[in-house]
């Protein structure tokens, strides 16, 4: 079968033939047809994520092995089943749930396996979609359809799956102020997602007209530039002085996350999911002051991915999925990701 694989850190990524793989018992073998490009695929080929210009943090030390076939938004047809596989059956549709955890640590029993100490993540830990085929090593990781088309449910989970997550660790209500920072794939899907599920007040930002146009469309009751206006002084004017009473990072640099902790008024909560990298220097007396949350949030787990398959199929959400590429145009894929060319989710059709 053809891969796409990442054989040397910052170098791209190359094409093989590789055995397709074998199943046994549990395993199930999928057809891709759909796989999303995230940016964590980015950071895996450039092999970091950075604090600062001289410190970064590297993906080898966290576990991850060259060479690899990146690629974790995973959706396609059974192709072939373990011997002890029940309830999926070759030529369904399905979806696969990547942030496998080991089984057997307090976070997989309770069913975090997206907190696993020893993870097994589809595409970081383990050879993932960016490939004709795919193994997932249990059945159980493995969602139907039911009517939703790959293409719309691929994003799902990961791009979808952390915005909603994100949102649910936001606890935001009806008669509340969200900000938003950075509308790319995850933050457009959570303009969409609290627009059409909490009733809030959503304010976007971003640095890109292009992106602040999209979330208006998406429901964003107002679009801030960073770059043209004071975001703090129009917060407190949106919000009477009062402040936001959320704020979700998808950005995650040394200036978001600092915007982020000044925006937030009494009570707020501040969820970090971005991975650009920095440091927070953080005044540590306005924690208790102002009662203060912050929270970092990683993906989701499987439960989560359910309740958002349904909404998707209800026609409560809608994946935005703007460009798709061949399985052989992946780097052209993710330098246009990287250089913020992308609108709502790009994926590769294999």
């Amino acid at each position: 079968m053809k891969a796409m694989r990442i054989v040397e850190w910052g170098k791209p990524l190359r094409i093989v033939d590789l055995p397709t793989p074998k199943v046994t018992d549990v395993d199930v073998l999928v057809k891709v047809r759909v796989c999303g490009v995230c940016h964590s695929d980015l950071h895996l080929s450039d092999g970091y994520y950075e604090l600062t210009k001289e410190e970064r943090i590297r993906v080898e030390d966290r576990g991850v092995r060259l060479p690899l076939t990146p690629g974790h938004e995973v959706a396609g047809t059974v192709e072939e089943i373990g011997s002890s596989v029940t309830g999926i059956n070759k030529g369904e549709e399905v979806l696969a749930y990547p942030w496998i955890g080991c089984g057997v640590c307090k976070a997989c029993k309770t069913g975090y396996d997206n907190l696993c100490i020893k993870p097994r993540s589809i595409g970081v830990f383990i050879d993932g979609g960016y490939a004709e085929y795919l193994r997932v090593p249990h059945y159980k990781f493995l969602l139907k359809l039911e009517g939703l088309s790959p293409e719309d449910a691929a994003p799902l989970s990961c791009s979808g799956l952390t915005a909603f997550s994100s949102l649910k660790k936001a606890k935001i209500s009806s008669d509340e102020t969200l900000v938003v920072e950075g509308v790319g794939g995850l933050g457009s899907m959570t303009v969409q997602l609290a627009e059409k599920i909490t009733g809030a007040t959503v304010v976007a930002v971003d640095i890109d007209d292009s992106k602040l146009s999209f979330a208006e469309r998406l429901g964003a009751d107002y679009t801030l530039n960073p770059s043209k206006v004071n975001v703090l002084d129009e917060v407190r004017s949106i919000t009477a002085g009062r402040g936001a009473d959320a704020v979700i990072d998808f950005v995650g640099n040394s200036r978001t996350a600092e915007l982020a902790f000044k925006l937030l008024g009494r009570g707020g909560r501040m969820v970090c999911v971005g991975l650009f990298g920095g440091i927070f220097n953080l005044p540590l007396p306005f924690l208790p002051i102002r009662a203060l949350e912050i929270v970092g949030n990683y993906t989701g787990t499987i439960g989560d991915l359910i309740e958002l398959l349904s909404l998707a199929r209800r026609g409560v959400i809608k994946t935005i999925v703007s460009t798709s590429f061949k399985l052989a145009e992946a780097n052209e894929a993710l330098e246009r990701l990287r250089r913020g060319k992308i609108e709502g989710r790009a994926i590769l059709k294999t």
